[in-house]
């Protein structure tokens, strides 16, 4: 199937679970900020730490097929989930690194092999998220050039365990971990909708280039979100939880100007909202801040309407369950 024609005014589920998932938003007496699965940033947590977290990590609820029938019970026509996050934990399998959910927990499971699976099974389109810049697990992760700007942490880099930004080398992370791990995902896990990067502010030209044409020589009709950066991609990842105003009759500067989500105009008309239902991402026991169904339908409505795709996200605990409030609120929506 050509994605470029089938990818536009869709509706997808986001999943974001790691590990942080079974903090739930609290460590040692703090909370995180509103961002749940920043935690190991927004608390310093050192990776000596966060790592033991692997021991406890046994998610006895998880049922890939349950996700996929909610997804589709709830409307959605794609599914993406965080094949790896900040944090540097995968959810798969992963030759490049043992920090994953197959050889480092008790639970043994390929995550996202299930999920690809079940996806082929019920006729769900898939895509992974991956974090290609940050991860705080490796000294050389990214975003030690960014540590002026803050997010949602002490910083975007791992600057509690690696202080000395003198001592990074992107380069090294990149070759030894990104990459490879990039090609196990292409590889592994049957036809891919999309791949989903996030927060390009240490890569080079060079290491989009060489992201992008990987995944266009092993997976031709992969699309490629626009936070890969450097401008290789194929549709824009607008801002996160942003609504597009929509313009009668533009004027060509209007439509020039406007560079959606901080990207110029995607090159085949493919636009998309990442959007939480509440205001985390990950897990986040305290956090009931839940936007109403109609709320939802109606910015669902808004968006297909200027044919942009809707990405909604849950975050389920640290037991694999979708929250009760993520389930009532988006199927509730649907029936909107």
């Amino acid at each position: 199937m050509n994605m470029r024609e089938w990818f536009k005014g869709k509706n997808g589920m986001m999943v974001h679970w790691g590990l942080y998932s079974l903090l739930a938003g609290e460590y040692r007496g703090r909370r995180s900020n509103s961002y749940a699965e920043w935690i190991q940033s927004a608390c310093a947590i050192p990776n000596a730490e966060y790592s033991r977290l692997t021991k406890a990590f046994n998610p006895v609820f998880f049922d890939a097929d349950e996700w996929v029938r909610f997804a589709m019970e709830c409307g959605m026509e794609y599914l993406v989930v965080t094949s790896k996050h900040h944090d540097g934990f995968a959810l798969f399998r992963s030759k490049a690194s043992s920090f994953n959910v197959h050889d480092a927990t008790p639970f043994g499971r390929d995550v996202i092999a299930e999920l690809a699976e079940a996806c082929y099974k019920h006729g769900l389109k898939l895509g992974l998220y991956y974090s290609q810049d940050l991860d705080w697990h490796e000294e050389n992760g990214g975003g030690y050039l960014s540590n002026h700007i803050r997010c949602s942490g002490v910083s975007w880099d791992n600057s509690w365990d690696y202080p000395d930004e003198a001592k990074k080398n992107y380069d090294v992370c990149f070759q030894e971990k990104i990459l490879p791990q990039v090609e196990e995902i292409l590889r592994n896990y049957g036809e891919l909708c999309l791949i989903w990067f996030d927060v390009p502010m240490t890569l080079k030209e060079h290491h989009s280039k060489a992201i992008f044409d990987m995944i266009k020589r092993y997976q031709p009709d992969c699309l490629i979100n626009s936070r890969l950066g450097n401008g290789a991609y194929d549709y824009v990842s607008l801002n996160d939880n942003e609504i597009p105003k929509k313009m009668e009759n533009p004027t060509r500067e209007e439509v020039d100007m406007n560079d959606i989500g901080g990207f110029k105009p995607s090159p085949y008309g493919l636009y998309e909202t990442p959007a939480t239902l509440n205001d985390s991402w990950g897990y986040c026991a305290w956090d009931h801040n839940w936007k109403s169904p109609e709320t939802i339908a109606s910015i669902r409505r808004h968006l297909n309407e200027l044919g942009i795709n809707y990405l909604l996200n849950v975050g389920p605990d640290g037991l694999g369950r979708i929250p009760v409030a993520s389930q009532e609120i988006l199927r509730a929506a649907a029936r909107l």
